[in-house]
């Protein structure tokens, strides 16, 4: 059996990513590397973790895409769900996040919000779907 298990963000400070999720999301921190080359944070069922732009290059020889701040967001997002979308996104915006889209909601019902994180990594904030 597969089991999808972690997400992994290349990174310039892993530090400063998890301190942004921690503050703008309430997630709590698993663990950071005394070297602050991997991190991990408990997110739910599905660990979000980081690593330092210099560790994924050590692992990938061909080298990889750097996200950045500033431009258009890589064509994949994060998602969060939330009861209250307007308010996860100020605070994450409030914390240093860059505003994409204001919330909306969409012809389902669903309320969605999206930012950009202190590395470019684009989010999505967003109510529960109904079963």
């Amino acid at each position: 059996m597969v089991k999808f298990k972690y997400t992994i963000l290349y990174v310039q400070d892993v530090t400063a990513s998890i301190l942004f999720y921690e503050k703008a999301f309430g997630f709590q921190r698993k663990f950071i590397t005394p070297d602050n080359s991997y991190g991990e944070l408990l997110t739910g069922d599905t660990v979000l973790s980081f690593a330092s732009v210099e560790l994924a290059k050590s692992n990938l020889s061909d080298g990889f895409m750097e996200s950045a701040p500033n431009g258009k967001p890589f064509g994949i997002e994060i998602g969060f769900t939330t009861e209250n979308v307007e308010q996860v996104f100020n605070t994450a915006v409030q914390e240093g996040g860059i505003p994409v889209e204001q919330m909306k909601v969409k012809p389902w019902g669903q309320e969605v919000a999206y930012i950009k994180d202190l590395n470019g990594f684009l989010i999505e904030i967003c109510s529960e779907m109904a079963d």
